[in-house]
C-alpha cells in the first residue's frame, strides 16, 4: 500500500530542502507579479516585431474588400427578393 512514509523514503528531500524550494518558488512568483507590466510590454514588442500592425489605409482597404465580397455573395445567393436584390445592387455600386 502506498502511503506518505513510503513516499518519503524515495525522496531525498529534507525539511530545509523543501523550504528552500518553496522559498525559491515564492520569489519567482513575486518577481513575476512585480515585473508583470514590463514583461507584458516586452512580449507585445516581440509580437509586433514578428507581425506588425496594419496601417489605417491597409485596414480600410481590407474592410472595403471584405464588404464588397460580402455584398457580391449576398447578390449571387439567389435567395433575395427582387427589392432586396435592387437594394444590394445599389449598395454594391457605392462600394
Amino acid at each position: 500500500m502506498f502511503n506518505f512514509v513510503s513516499a518519503t523514503q524515495f525522496l531525498p528531500l529534507s525539511v530545509s530542502d523543501a523550504l528552500q524550494v518553496l522559498l525559491a518558488c515564492a520569489l519567482v512568483v513575486g518577481f513575476l507579479v512585480l515585473f508583470k507590466p514590463m514583461l507584458r510590454g516586452l512580449a507585445l514588442a516581440a509580437v509586433l516585431v514578428v507581425k506588425p500592425k496594419l496601417t489605417k489605409e491597409q485596414r480600410l482597404q481590407r474592410r472595403q474588400m471584405r464588404d464588397t465580397a460580402m455584398l457580391k455573395r449576398m447578390m449571387n445567393s439567389g435567395k433575395a427578393s427582387p427589392s432586396e436584390a435592387a437594394e444590394l445592387q445599389a449598395l454594391a455600386s457605392r462600394a
